[in-house]
């Protein structure tokens, strides 16, 4: 009876001959579902490791020739200081390569309109040769796409003189 504090106990069922078969396919098919959810977890959990490790050995392997040509730079550092300049500016340029086919090419923007997704603003600059809001020099490149920065582009960007 409701309200009356008295509780209802569900009757007990008798398994009977009939059920005892049905009982033991259901809890052999969960234990079977059970193992087979299990197996799965362990082979993603095994092959998101083996992507990660991929990634990673392919992200190294872009910087290899960059760290060789830097160790060569330190080499002749000595021998003549224009052709260390020439060299490090190539290794730069090699490192900014190796950048871009990561996914994430360098951008500077200037002359485009300041975006806060791409742009982190460090300066403005008053002027009425470019509109409002104009990026107008870059003090640090940022590097990425569209869709995925890795790192915004500090920038200067234009306001007007009022």
């Amino acid at each position: 009876m409701a309200g009356t504090g008295e509780t209802t106990e569900e009757p007990e069922v008798e398994p009977t001959d009939e059920l005892d078969p049905l009982v033991a396919e259901l809890e052999d098919r969960l234990r079977r579902a059970l193992a087979d959810l299990d197996n799965l977890r362990k082979r993603f959990d095994r092959e998101v490791n083996r992507e990660r490790d991929a990634e990673r050995r392919r992200v190294a392997s872009e910087w290899l020739p960059v760290v060789d040509n830097l160790e060569r730079a330190i080499q002749h550092a000595a021998a003549d200081p224009d052709l260390l300049m020439r060299g490090l500016e190539a290794v730069q340029a090699q490192a900014v390569a190796a950048l871009a086919r990561l996914g994430f090419p360098r951008f500077e923007d200037v002359g485009e309109r300041f975006d806060p997704a791409r742009h982190e603003a460090v300066g403005a600059v008053e002027t009425d040769e470019a509109d409002p809001g104009t990026v107008a020099a870059a003090a640090r490149p940022g590097y990425g796409t569209q869709e995925e920065v890795l790192r915004p582009a500090s920038v200067v960007v234009t306001r007007s003189p009022d």
